[in-house]
């Protein structure tokens, strides 16, 4: 496989998805094999702020996992050495309470996204106003 980047691939939702939850067993095994060859190789793994926050709602919907049981797996298996991952979304998933959080992860990554760049986040969402550089815009 040619590498065009320092990465060896970026997984999509539905690699991500079958990591976090097992199922269906034989996509599950054959995500894992896949990393596991990406890490003999030596080449780390991308994984998106959007593909998490995919994954995110899909264990929610459609697996019915609990919003803390998936932060907590999306954590766990994002701080493996073979991905690579924006240091400050295992910084947001690590947050306790970050479950029943108001603003919510989703909102929260992306604030993170915002910040990282020195933008303000605007919104109507009064719950940012708990986040620092936020802009809430008043209703007409």
């Amino acid at each position: 496989m040619m590498r065009t980047t320092e990465f060896g691939a970026g997984v999509d939702t539905s690699v991500l998805v079958r990591l976090v939850t097992g199922c269906p067993a034989s996509l599950a095994e054959s995500a894992k094999a896949f990393l596991a060859e990406m890490e003999v190789q030596g080449a780390p793994v991308f994984v998106s702020n959007l593909v998490v926050a995919e994954a995110y709602f899909a264990c929610q919907y459609h697996y019915d996992i609990p919003k803390a049981e998936i932060l907590s797996g999306l954590h766990t298996l994002l701080a493996q050495p073979t991905f690579h991952v924006r240091e400050d979304l295992l910084e947001l998933l690590a947050k306790p309470g970050l479950d029943t959080a108001k603003p919510g992860f989703v909102d929260r990554l992306i604030h993170t996204e915002y910040h990282r760049a020195s933008l303000p986040l605007v919104t109507f969402e009064k719950a940012a106003a708990k986040l620092p550089a936020a802009l809430i815009l008043p209703l007409a």
